[in-house]
């Protein structure tokens, strides 16, 4: 179905989530625990990043977020208001980007998974996560679960969602519990020291870009605009809410994690798990060890879900607005999801995910890659986010928004600002990463490719909507925002 039919043809989508859905949406999406040892492995001075991040970025972010979900209502987020305020390509780059960018960020969910999950066996399977065929596997399995799932509907797959929610605030608290415990027993060997700027920073401007990618995440409600019970009311609680719940879980869990173990010995991949082991150990609450990591497994698979059940309702619209095939606009006859956009989806992830596992020097190495590559197609659509707000405080004599012109002005040019610095630091390699030649061909490759790819899509398919067009004798079709929704 195309966006070419009458509005009453369109699909229609469910509202089914509710206020508190989304806090625990925001909390689950943009609190992960999964980028936090990557992070504090760079040292003390990460937290400094963090209060930047915090102030410059995601602070802006939620100002954005409010002021073009209340302009734009509606399916299709980043996608939806670049469209509105750029043009038609710009709307299909910025949710091209945010969707490209899930699908090389969720295999990472799913290594982290793995990572984790080992753990829940006993200390003794710890190896497994690092054998790249049990990991493929194991992750390619969840990739599956997380599909059908999503197919299912948000109706159900929203209460993995929440679980993780859930299970992400019990981490969080038993993680910053025990590192409270063991800073009033034994101390902390950190110095002022290691809050300082070190004499290489390549590594820590690295962290500044991961930093700016997990603050990301307010936005994905917006996304799922159509699905949202009664938006103009849930939207800003749950955006002060989630956002403030979320930037004090990272920046007691670094902390935490540099008390713990050290930035010298944090594994990227269990260094979570392993920092609550060693404090439990020195505490006498080793048995705590396989709870913990079967709560933070069910928090990454809640993360995994959230982030491909939203970005899947990129390719969802786009379809609808015959800018890539019209099939991806189909929803399912008895679940009314868009499963042919979550099954492309699916099937993009494992070729990348396998692809990547392929090229990659291990495990690890493989996890930072692909976490790079997404945090640079991740903040893409954050471009344009910002100089929407821009727009709006220069070109604008009345205020048509919810907030002012000094408060746009503000957000948009310190989130512009920040965003441009997080996608070009992330070129910069991380310490795992072990080939620099391989690192920077991948980068640099993979994403001249997607967003060549975008531009194939949209001028192809676009030249094809408007010979449809005119052999319709239509002067311009029906967004998909105009849907009509139960």
């Amino acid at each position: 179905m195309t966006a070419n039919n009458d509005a009453t043809d369109q699909p229609q989508l469910r509202r089914v989530l509710g206020r508190w859905d989304l806090v625990l949406l925001f909390v689950v999406a943009v609190f992960n625990l999964n980028v936090v040892p990557s992070i504090a492995a760079n040292g003390g001075v990460t937290v400094w990043l963090w209060l930047i991040a915090l102030l410059l970025f995601f602070w802006p972010q939620g100002i954005a977020v409010l002021e073009l979900a209340h302009r734009f209502p509606g399916e299709g987020g980043v996608y939806l208001w670049a469209k509105e305020v750029f043009g038609d390509f710009h709307g299909f780059l910025s949710g091209w980007c945010y969707w490209t960018n899930n699908m090389l960020y969720v295999p990472t969910v799913m290594l982290y998974f793995v990572g984790v999950s080992v753990f829940v066996l006993g200390p003794g399977h710890a190896a497994l996560a690092d054998s790249k065929a049990f990991a493929l596997t194991a992750s390619i399995a969840l990739l599956a679960f997380l599909t059908v799932l999503n197919i299912v509907g948000l109706s159900v797959g929203k209460w993995l969602n929440n679980l993780g929610g859930i299970g992400t605030g019990i981490a969080a608290a038993t993680l910053i519990g025990l590192g409270v415990i063991v800073l009033a027993r034994f101390g902390t060997s950190i110095t002022s020291a290691d809050f300082k700027i070190p004499a290489d920073p390549r590594f820590v401007m690295n962290s500044f870009g991961v930093i700016c990618f997990g603050l990301v995440g307010l936005e994905l409600a917006s996304v799922m605009g159509d699905e949202i019970r009664d938006p103009a009311r849930a939207l800003p609680g749950a955006v002060a809410w989630g956002g403030v719940l979320s930037g004090l879980l990272y920046i007691g869990a670094t902390l935490t994690l540099l008390i713990a173990v050290g930035k010298n010995d944090i594994s990227v991949l269990q260094g979570i798990v392993q920092a609550v082991s060693h404090m439990a150990t020195r505490v006498g609450f080793a048995w705590i060890v396989a709870p913990f990591a079967l709560m933070l497994s069910l928090s990454i698979a809640g993360i995994g879900s959230a982030w491909m059940g939203g970005s899947a309702r990129i390719p969802f619209v786009a379809g609808l607005d015959s800018y890539m095939p019209s099939w991806l606009g189909r929803v399912h006859p008895r679940y009314a999801t868009p499963y042919a956009a979550l099954i492309v989806q699916f099937v993009v992830s494992l070729g990348l995910c396998i692809i990547n596992f392929a090229t990659s020097g291990g495990v690890q190495e493989a996890f930072q890659t692909m976490l790079s590559l997404a945090v640079v197609l991740q903040l893409v659509p954050f471009i344009y986010v910002f100089a929407a707000l821009l727009k709006f405080a220069f070109a604008e004599t009345a205020r048509k928004g919810r907030y002012s012109k000094t408060v746009l002005v503000f957000a948009g040019g310190s989130g512009l600002l920040t965003t441009v610095l997080g996608i070009v630091v992330a070129f910069s390699p991380a310490k795992q990463i072990t080939s620099v030649w391989r690192y920077e061909v991948t980068m640099f490759g993979l994403t001249l490719f997607f967003i060549a790819l975008a531009a194939f899509f949209f001028f192809v398919y676009g030249r094809r909507k408007v010979a449809q067009q005119i052999r319709l004798g239509m002067s311009a079709p029906v967004p998909a925002s105009e849907a009509r929704i139960k």
